[in-house]
This record gives structure tokens, C-alpha cells and sequence, in this order.
């Protein structure tokens, strides 16, 4: 079993955890529809990526009643 050889004090773990922090989130507006989205991801609101449409949103598929 691993046993340490000299105590580690509070002062130098979080100097060694400072870098551990989590980063906010850089969400850019959609240049089709103007919502946020993540960077180089789908747009989730209009599926436009790259200024084409990747994805066909629930409002544009026509679904027959008998099918779904």
C-alpha cells in the first residue's frame, strides 16, 4: 500500500488544484436563427450548421397519422 513520505499541506493541494476549475460555457448566436448555440455543434433550434441545413426540425417533417 502506497504510503506517503511527507504531509502534503492544505496550501500546496490547492495550489496544484487551481487549475481544476471548471470553465463557463462560450455559447455563439446562430447566424440563421439568432439563438445561442455551442461552437462547431448543430444549431437545436433550426438544425443549420455551416450555413446549410444538416438537420430537418420537427416543424418541417410531415408525419401521416396512421404512420406515427
Amino acid at each position: 500500500m502506497a504510503v506517503q513520505q511527507n504531509k502534503v499541506s492544505k496550501s500546496r493541494r490547492n495550489m496544484r488544484r487551481a487549475h481544476d476549475a471548471l470553465v463557463a460555457a462560450n455559447p455563439n448566436e446562430c447566424p440563421n436563427c439568432g439563438e445561442l448555440k455551442r461552437p462547431h455543434h448543430v444549431c437545436g433550434a433550426c438544425g443549420h450548421y455551416d450555413d446549410r441545413q444538416v438537420v430537418a426540425t420537427t416543424d418541417e417533417v410531415d408525419l401521416d397519422e396512421d404512420a406515427a
